[in-house]
């Protein structure tokens, strides 16, 4: 069985998380697993601070090429950890992964996917690890897909691979009626339709990307 999941920046925040996900992901080597991960922590902020230093008005093109490298760093350290550990793995970038995009730069939109490369690599019993929030586009130039935008790049590649469910791991355990973080009475819903759970991501709550809503649904 696929099963596909998705880490968060907290998630991926140091070494000691990533050897974590490796440890969980090699619990269960009946199941074939495809991890997309988001960049650590505050990395993609940091870029887009270190971009607003150079220029106030950075080229579209060029903005996508400098912030999409966070998630590739991720993916190698975990597809690292899984080898290290003993097991096989190898991480493939948003183009490498078969991941096609719109040709419009920072809030590309996902238009096809080709997972053959990563059936080949499920094949030999690999660990897949791909680079969320990113694609490529027609002219073959790096694309991002928008903050936020791993959650929709795991549910698109579940739905591509025909998997069963896409984990979306977090900081925290669910999807509730409010921010746990702020609200220390905030209730977790034991079940949400799609609808209802597109309408919370796209009034702001930050669980899920309201994109990845609509892939799902």
């Amino acid at each position: 069985m696929i099963k596909v999941y998705k880490f968060g920046g907290t998630s991926v925040g140091s070494v000691e998380k990533i050897q974590a996900i490796a440890d969980r992901i090699l619990a269960e080597p009946q199941n074939k697993h495809v991890v997309v991960v988001s960049a650590m922590g505050h990395t993609t902020d940091q870029l887009v601070k270190l971009s607003s230093e150079v220029t106030v008005t950075p080229e579209a093109r060029e903005y996508d090429a400098l912030i999409s490298t966070g998630e590739n760093v991720s993916a190698a350290l975990l597809s690292m950890s899984i080898i290290a550990k003993g097991g096989q793995a190898i991480s493939l970038n948003g183009s490498q992964a078969g991941i096609y995009t719109s040709n419009g730069h920072k809030r590309a939109k996902i238009i096809d996917v080709k997972p053959q490369r990563i059936q080949a690599e499920l094949d030999q019993n690999k660990v897949v690890v791909v680079t969320g929030f990113q694609g490529i586009s027609e002219y073959n130039d790096v694309t991002t897909i928008g903050r936020g935008g791993s959650d929709t790049s795991a549910v698109v590649l579940a739905v591509a691979l025909g998997a069963k469910e896409c984990d979306i791991y977090t900081d925290v355990d669910g999807v509730y009626t409010t921010d746990p973080r702020q609200v220390t009475d905030a209730r977790k819903l034991t079940q949400l339709s799609y609808d209802e759970m597109l309408e919370l991501a796209s009034m702001g709550a930050q669980v899920l990307h309201p994109r990845a809503v609509e892939c799902a649904k």
